[in-house]
């Protein structure tokens, strides 16, 4: 997926304008498929949280912890793949 936004953010016109759409052309499909792994991990996360949650209710709040933590560190790779992004816009 990155891969695919750094061959077209690298792709050289004549054109500024163009190598400037190009570059937002990369950027948007960069971010848009950096962004659907975790929107598939998330799902995860939580449907696996109220299986968990099904079957031992008494281990909730240590669950729901737990749950918190992966949602967090399944989010961060969407500011990752945004981030670089950016990065591979501005100075690609």
């Amino acid at each position: 997926m990155s891969l695919i936004a750094a061959t077209l953010s690298t792709i050289a016109t004549d054109d500024p304008a163009l190598d400037k759409s190009i570059k937002a052309l990369a950027l948007g499909i960069g971010a848009g498929l950096g962004t659907i792994g975790p929107g598939i991990g998330v799902g995860y996360i939580f449907g696996k949280v109220i299986e968990a949650t099904t079957r031992q209710p008494e281990m909730r709040d240590e669950i729901t912890s737990i749950q918190w933590l992966g949602f967090a560190l399944t989010e961060a790779i969407v500011f990752y793949a945004f981030i670089f992004g950016l990065i591979a816009f501005f100075l690609g």
